[in-house]
């Protein structure tokens, strides 16, 4: 009743308490709490890992003083625990454990209890907990964790506390701070048994071993080595681990010579890599740094003429001569000659490296004796390199070099010629002078880039075997002005599509102040100066620009180039014009095509039938001729009017007279050759003058050939007229042309007829001209509009025929074509006349 009556006090006073202080809430809580009567038996309960008693096995019994008078059982629960370790007896309250506790699994267990009423299902106190702690007890033995290798190699001649390459991690599972735990490495057994060999604590778990003296390979070259880790549980538990070092062998010994005494023999300004070889022994390992023997020269060697090196296969040493010396007589040179190891000496006493070398015997050393034999000396030069100048060009004959040699061991020298590329110089045989025998020119090929010219010559002497030396003579060449500049590409592509000039380059083989920048120029010419003009006219290169337009072919371009010093030479380029496909490439012609069709083939057959048939019938017709006479007709060729179609209804307009002339004189006009005339009219008749509706057409001999006249807008419709000589012509005694003309076929003889009778009243009466004047069918006010077939060309055309200038590559290549075929046609009928 007393407890009841404390919790209602504590329960007043809670309801009873204000904002003063959650603190002083909670300490009369607790103070509370501590006067009443504790109604569960709470402890730490321990447990000794690994018990060996019989399971289940009673740990405790819980006990609750409200469980008087009321039916009730208990419950427990562990944390982190499934596998029902821990159980209780609902209604008793004993708690067992149903096996053996690992501790270092799980160190404890945290216990939770409830106790319930039966009657009305619920819980009768809160929720109480204990702690289950396991006990170690020392059931793990250390554990090397490390990564051992089967063996370690480690030096001789270690000092001692050297650590050795075997490195050991060391654990105990147990509880960390006691005994169980607490784990001592060592050394249990080795083989040999010295030096000793020991083991350093590194960290709480790392451990190495140390060398407590000097490893000695002449006696062990292997160590078999157990190390054992221990704790010092009760009982303590360990294991071990067994490894094997190897002993590496250091250079602990000094290399000896084998013999005491060398000799050798060389020759005098010469030199020898091998003129003597030494040998030594060591007791080191072969072909280490231990064994590997260091030769060096300790004194005699004062002017360096010797050298000694180690051969790698036999570790013997090679004196050699490097140094040619000239010795009066022969002499014998003393060499004291030093052999050590590559790699340091360490030597062990006692089990103890020693630090102070100086306390052992020095390294060993011999005596070499080398045998110089003198020889005969070759002569000396007083100077092996000589410097000598020459303007290129000049006369032969000039002595170049005059060289000064001694020889003190003879008097009769001869001189020789060694090197003389070109042929240019002689030398005296007793007197060594140099002399051109040819002119030097600077541009040569033998000539080196910085104008000079090498010769070698030689000073031998009479000893025996005779003695040689040589002298190097270099002859620098002044330069003249003996060359003129030429270009450096005679040919040159110009791409009319592209650009309008092309660019030149020159060069002159002279020097400074002989050569460029050159002035370039034209060849005095007229023509060629309208064509082409250089930018700019001085340089090294220049362009040379096209002003007109000139068909595609090729052009030769004469220029004068002249050097600083104005000496001019002539060069002609050769500039190709075209058209081209990139730059540099001309544009070829496109192939004709040789494909032929069976239409074509047709074609070309009728046309030589055609041609067959006009050869007959101009045959047939030349038979038929007829001869008359014309005044004033002389050198006159005889023309047929060819007869073409009727044209139809056209402007009103009036005609030109025609004129029949005699030709007196010729000039050229449009490219038809023309005459000055003695004008005789004629006569209209129906066969001269044709009513074409309200236009006429007229007819016209001029210049031999026969023309007529029609009205402008008649042109487009004008069908081509053709004349064609039928005859020749031959003359008559009273000095008048007769002319032998053939009926053609298709002039139906009546324009032959009238043109015969009417040249005939003309000549006879000269005064009678009352039909023949020129005569006004219909005036259509001043000038006239009509013009003869000579002025029907582009330019009387009121369309603008420009675009016809220029038709581009394949149009220039077709009238290329045309244009020799015409040209053949001319030349045949010229020849015809």
């Amino acid at each position: 009743m007393r407890s009841l009556f404390l919790l209602l006090l504590v329960a007043l006073a809670s309801l009873g308490e204000s904002k003063e202080g959650s603190e002083h809430h909670k300490r009369a809580k607790r103070e509370s709490l501590s006067r009443s009567k504790r109604r569960w038996v709470l402890n730490t309960i321990e447990l000794e890992e690994e018990m060996d008693v019989e399971y289940p096995y009673k740990i405790t019994t819980m006990h609750n003083d409200k469980t008087a008078n009321v039916e009730h059982h208990f419950e427990i629960s562990v944390e982190d625990d499934d596998s029902k370790l821990f159980t209780i007896n609902k209604t008793s309250g004993e708690v067992y454990v149903h096996r053996r506790l690992d501790r270092e699994k799980t160190p404890s267990y945290h216990i939770t209890f409830d106790v319930w009423d039966i009657g009305v299902a619920k819980k009768i106190d809160k929720e109480l907990s204990f702690d289950v702690d396991v006990k170690d007890i020392n059931d793990n033995a250390p554990m090397f964790i490390s990564q051992f290798q089967k063996s370690y190699d480690v030096k001789e001649n270690t000092k001692v506390g050297d650590y050795l390459p075997v490195l050991m991690d060391v654990v105990d599972l147990d509880q960390e701070g006691t005994i169980n735990s607490t784990v001592d490495v060592t050394v249990v057994k080795q083989s040999p048994a010295e030096p000793k060999i020991g083991v350093k604590k590194i960290t709480e778990k790392q451990h190495q071993l140390i060398s407590e003296g000097c490893f000695d390979y002449d006696k062990a070259k292997h160590y078999s080595v157990v190390i054992s880790a221990s704790d010092r549980g009760k009982p303590p538990l360990s294991s071990t681990v067994a490894v094997e070092l190897n002993v590496i062998d250091t250079n602990s010994h000094r290399p000896k010579f084998k013999k005491r005494q060398y000799e050798a023999e060389a020759v005098e300004m010469q030199t020898h890599k091998d003129i003597l070889r030494v040998a030594v022994e060591d007791k080191d390992t072969p072909n280490t740094d231990g064994w590997r023997a260091k030769y060096s020269i300790i004194s005699g060697n004062e002017d360096e003429v010797y050298a000694i090196t180690t051969d790698p296969v036999t570790n013997e040493g090679i004196v050699g001569v490097v140094k040619a010396k000239n010795f009066d007589i022969t002499t014998l040179v003393k060499l004291q000659i030093g052999v050590e190891n590559v790699e340091p000496l360490t030597v062990c006493k006692d089990g103890k490296l020693i630090e102070d070398l100086s306390s052992l015997p020095p390294k060993d050393s011999v005596s070499i004796t080398v045998k110089m034999v003198d020889t005969n000396d070759a002569p000396l030069f007083e100077k092996y390199t000589e410097e000598v100048y020459q303007t290129e060009e000049s006369e032969k004959g000039q002595v170049l070099y005059t060289p000064k040699v001694k020889d003190a061991e003879s008097d009769n020298i001869r001189y020789e010629l060694v090197e003389d590329p070109a042929n240019w110089v002689t030398v005296d045989e007793k007197t060594g002078i140099i002399t051109t025998i040819e002119k030097m020119d600077r541009e040569s090929p033998h000539v080196d880039v910085d104008s000079t010219y090498r010769i070698v010559i030689a000073a031998i002497d009479d000893g025996s075997p005779p003695a040689t030396s040589t002298c190097t003579v270099s002859v620098h060449l002044r330069d003249i002005n003996d060359n003129t500049p030429k270009l450096l590409n005679n040919s040159a592509i110009l791409c009319s599509n592209e650009a309008d000039k092309v660019m030149v380059r020159a060069k002159d083989a002279d020097l400074e102040p002989f050569s460029g920048p050159f002035g370039f120029s034209l060849a005095d010419d007229k023509t060629l100066k309208e064509r082409w003009k250089i930018e700019p006219e001085y340089g090294e290169e220049v362009s040379i620009r096209l002003l007109t337009k000139l068909p595609n072919g090729n052009y030769s371009v004469p220029l004068v180039i002249q050097d600083k010093q104005n000496q001019p030479s002539k060069e002609t380029l050769s500039v190709v014009l075209c058209n081209c496909v990139k730059p540099g490439v001309c544009a070829g012609p496109k192939p004709l095509s040789t494909a032929i069709g069976i239409a074509a083939i047709g074609l070309i057959i009728a046309a030589l039938l055609v041609f067959l048939l006009s050869a007959v019938l101009l045959l047939l017709l030349t038979r038929k001729q007829k001869t008359f006479l014309m005044t004033n007709l002389n050198d006159e060729y005889k023309q047929t009017l060819m007869k073409y179609n009727e044209e139809g209804l056209g402007t009103d307009c009036k005609a030109e007279p025609n004129i029949l002339a005699s030709k007196t004189t010729e000039s050229i006009t449009d490219g038809i050759k023309l005459g000055s005339m003695q004008v005789h009219n004629i006569e209209a008749s129906p066969g001269m003058v044709q009513d074409m509706g309200s236009c006429h057409r007229t007819y016209s001999v001029v210049s031999n050939q026969l023309f007529y006249n029609v009205c402008p807008q008649m042109s487009s419709n004008m069908n081509t007229w053709d004349s064609q000589q039928q005859g020749g012509m031959k003359r008559n005694s009273r000095g008048n042309s007769t002319f032998k003309r053939s009926i053609s076929s298709w002039s139906d003889g009546r324009v032959s007829s009238l043109l015969d009778r009417r040249l005939t009243v003309t000549d006879s009466n000269p005064t009678d001209s009352s039909d023949d004047h020129v005569k006004m069918y219909q005036y259509e006010g001043n000038g006239n509009s009509c013009m003869s077939l000579d002025m029907l060309s582009s330019e009387y055309q009121q369309n603008d025929l420009s675009f016809l200038d220029d038709l581009g590559p394949q149009f220039k290549t077709l009238e290329k074509i045309i244009m020799e075929n015409k040209s053949e046609v001319l030349k045949a009928e010229k020849s015809d006349i």
